[in-house]
């Protein structure tokens, strides 16, 4: 049955002429060929065939909700961030979730991280946190990201995903192995998004109002508890249900069952990052609580699913670029890359004005002489002046925003790769994640997942890339690198001959 709207709008073309016919073509008889000055035909399918925007290069399988943020802890001696200014605050948010290295059309239950950025419309700005559901990340420089993410996509021979190659990029980088385990573990497929944790996995700085600086890390626990897959479990879900973490999360949302996370902080000052043992800044590392515990901030609460998927979801842009006032960045030198490339990638994939986009529009008002371009929709600043300074507005520069300075560690620029300067521990923490956190049944799916995914290595350098591997997982864990040799049918000794030559 039509509602009242629908009942009394005429339909028109997208220029607002009404017209009669939106089934049949123009045609010279009955059967004979269409008229070229059938333009209902013409623009019907040109906007059809414009309907597709470029996919994300990563994170293009998602899903995504709206969502209210509450403050429940007062954290002002950190941060002078309005969004955190007052306990019982609330300010709204979108979340997307997603897989990582698939197209839009992959499955939800594939092992891989899941993505877990937030914007938070705050009204000194939007604030965008771009993380994961894991707390490290493979690469801890910027300059391998392309990289590492052509080996997590298509092999250019047989465009099929290929083992060989992500297994030899991450033999190649040791640096990788603390993901790779939690990657490889049962947490690399979740039971959909709302049983994961999520991370803003970089450093960033929070300032307060008398500018002082410390070093943050992001954490969000679910409070509806950590549920996994098991592999053979995910691979059965792909074929029942491909979209099982998007049906879940908007059947959740729509029975009241509000998703919710609890916001938490560690806090590390500027004294203590120059005395850790372990480089700070390095996404591949994380902060131990025992030594910084968590703080807590503030619950999530995702509640209203988009009324249009492609508006909300697919428009949204995130970007670590995107802070506010009292949120700062680190030397992350991930996070410095990111700086850059997101907001490229969201100019690419949505525009110049992205940001006027409903989705990623501030609420509130903005002032600023950004002009012209495609799909500038804001009136384009009409007559006002395109310049700045100019004697003709009241728009100033706010010194209360200014930030604090920057005291730089070094004044020499180089190429460093950071050898004895202790950065180069890749097999402690993974150890210890190993040792003290999962138990024998997450110790056993460990193992177990790992023989299955390098039993897909191939080719004429399958023994070098996985003996290479081998190494790293014996250098870490001398009963995992036996138990997943035996299960890969290799020769111990020779993985050890193989070590104490590279030694």
């Amino acid at each position: 049955m039509l509602n009242e709207k629908q009942q009394t709008t005429k339909i028109t073309t997208a220029s607002g002429r009404p017209y009669a016919e939106n089934e049949n073509s123009l045609s010279a008889g009955a059967r004979g060929p269409l008229l070229l000055q059938d333009y209902i035909l013409h623009e019907k399918m040109a906007h059809f065939n414009r309907e597709r925007i470029p996919e994300r290069v990563v994170h293009a399988k998602g899903t995504g909700a709206f969502g209210t943020f509450t403050v429940t802890h007062d954290i002002t001696k950190y941060t002078k961030a309005k969004i955190f200014n007052k306990i019982g605050k609330q300010t709204k948010f979108l979340q997307r979730f997603s897989t990582v290295g698939g197209e839009k059309g992959s499955a939800d239950t594939e092992r891989d991280p899941r993505g877990f950025a937030l914007k938070f419309y705050t009204e000194d700005g939007n604030w965008d946190l771009v993380g994961n559901n894991t707390p490290v990340f493979f690469i801890k420089d910027a300059k391998k990201f392309g990289d590492f993410i052509h080996t997590q996509k298509r092999d250019p021979r047989t465009n099929c995903k290929s083992p060989t190659m992500m297994w030899d990029f991450w033999s190649l980088n040791p640096e990788s192995l603390h993901q790779v385990i939690i990657l490889m573990s049962d947490r690399g497929t979740p039971y959909g998004y709302r049983h994961i944790d999520g991370f803003g996995s970089h450093t960033f700085s929070m300032i307060n109002a008398a500018n002082e600086v410390v070093y943050v890390k992001f954490h969000f626990k679910t409070q509806q508890g950590i549920k996994n897959f098991t592999n053979s479990e995910a691979v059965e879900m792909k074929g029942i249900d491909a979209d099982f973490a998007q049906r879940d999360l908007v059947d959740a949302i729509d029975r009241k069952d509000f998703p919710k996370w609890d916001m938490k902080i560690q806090v590390m000052t500027i004294a203590q990052s120059k005395e850790t043992s372990f480089n700070p800044f390095d996404v591949t590392k994380v902060w131990p609580h025992g030594d910084f515990p968590l703080i807590d901030v503030g619950v999530l609460e995702l509640n209203q699913i988009p009324k249009n998927y492609f508006a909300d979801v697919e428009q949204a842009a995130f970007a670590p670029a995107h802070i506010v006032d009292g949120i700062g960045y680190s030397p992350d030198k991930m996070l410095q890359g990111r700086l850059l490339s997101y907001p490229d990638a969201q100019r690419h994939r949505l525009g110049g004005n992205y940001e006027q986009i409903p989705v990623n529009r501030c609420p509130y008002m903005t002032a600023n002489y950004q002009r012209d371009g495609q799909m500038n929709v804001n009136g384009n600043g009409e007559d006002a002046p395109n310049y700045f300074p100019n004697s003709f507005d009241d728009i100033y520069a706010d010194s209360n925003y200014k930030e604090p300075v920057v005291m730089l560690d070094s004044n020499v620029a180089d190429w460093y790769d950071r050898n004895g300067e202790g950065d180069n521990d890749h097999y402690s923490q993974p150890a210890a994640l190993f040792n003290k956190v999962m138990t024998d049944y997450d110790r056993h799916n460990l193992v177990s997942n790992i023989v299955g995914a390098m039993s897909g290595i191939a080719g004429p350098k399958k023994d070098i890339i996985i003996n290479r591997q081998l190494c790293h997982f014996f250098r870490m864990n001398m009963r995992l690198g036996n138990a997943v040799a035996k299960g890969l049918g290799v020769n111990v000794e020779q993985v050890m001959a193989d070590m104490k030559g590279h030694a």
